[in-house]
């Protein structure tokens, strides 16, 4: 296992080692939500790998409590205000490099934000859905976020509110007094249930995705783990495979994992420092290199 440590020597090997694996190509990479936190959304852990204080929104208590659906919609108003304004950061426009240059063939995000495919990376698996989109759970209409965003300003004229702490997940902290009075829309089409397409806890990802994602990691030279502690087995079963198949596993990310032991490489650093440099560094390499096949 290599690790990033301060010493100059340490982090020229493992950068070293990073982009010999990656320059090989067929390169899948797996990002949580330490790759968005330059972005200016928080992440669920930290550097410590200890969990930040939140309580994420469950399936069940969503879909059978009125008024705690009613607290999160309120949260989740405010907290698309800060999503829809983050922008890609320099970890997600290495990404988009890394697939230019032919050596990614694959990416699987945990994250909720859509920030890579804003960065111009393409084919995205979105494991956990994403919050631009909006589903009613009685007659299965999709709907865009900006559309329910006008709905709940034009339901909410005079409902105000001070933001007091960001989740990971896209809503907000916000004082209990200040949940009452905001009203909730339904469904444009049947008058159903809203809901963001996204899985909440408690909830299955849906079959496809998880079969698309382990598809490509299967066929994949490397995994390379990119910002998340791998706390969930959503993301962790991918390494798990790799693992058990003998394909390597690359991990960066700022604080422990939980895919450590099982890491041939290991990069602990912050993503928006690492990322540019592996992609300068693949990017010579693979113009380097005869017939590597990288475009203008």
């Amino acid at each position: 296992m290599t690790d990033l440590g301060a010493a100059a020597s340490s982090s020229a090997d493992a950068l070293r080692d990073l982009t010999s694996l990656v320059s090989d190509g067929d390169v899948v990479a797996l990002t949580g939500a330490g790759i968005s936190t330059d972005s200016g959304i928080p992440d669920y852990r930290g550097p410590t790998g200890a969990a930040r204080p939140s309580t994420p929104m469950t399936y069940q208590t969503f879909t059978r409590d009125a008024v705690a659906r009613r607290r999160y919609w309120a949260r989740s108003h405010m907290g698309w205000r800060t999503i829809v304004r983050a922008r890609p950061n320099a970890g997600h426009i290495a990404v988009t490099e890394l697939q230019r240059v032919g050596v990614l063939r694959g990416l699987i995000t945990q994250n909720v934000d859509g920030l890579h495919t804003a960065a111009g990376t393409a084919g995205v698996v979105e494991l956990h859905g994403a919050l631009d989109r909006v589903v009613c759970l009685d007659c299965g209409t999709t709907s865009s976020r900006s559309e329910l965003d006008a709905r709940l300003r034009a339901a909410n004229p005079d409902w105000q509110a001070q933001v007091t702490a960001i989740n990971p997940d896209g809503d907000v902290e916000l004082p209990e007094e200040q949940l009452d009075g905001f009203t909730t829309v339904d469904c444009l089409v049947c008058s159903g249930m809203l809901k963001p397409d996204v899985v909440y806890f408690g909830e299955t990802v849906p079959a496809p995705r998880v079969e698309r994602s382990f598809e490509l990691v299967e066929q994949a030279g490397a995994l390379l783990v990119l910002g998340s502690s791998l706390t969930v087995m959503s993301g962790y079963r991918f390494v798990l495979r790799a693992a058990k198949l003998g394909i390597p596993v690359a991990i960066v990310n700022a604080g422990p994992t939980r895919g450590d032991e099982r890491a041939d490489i290991r990069v602990d650093a912050p993503l928006g420092e690492v990322l540019p440099l592996l992609s300068r560094a693949v990017t010579r390499a693979r113009r380097s290199a005869p017939d590597a096949g990288v475009s203008a």
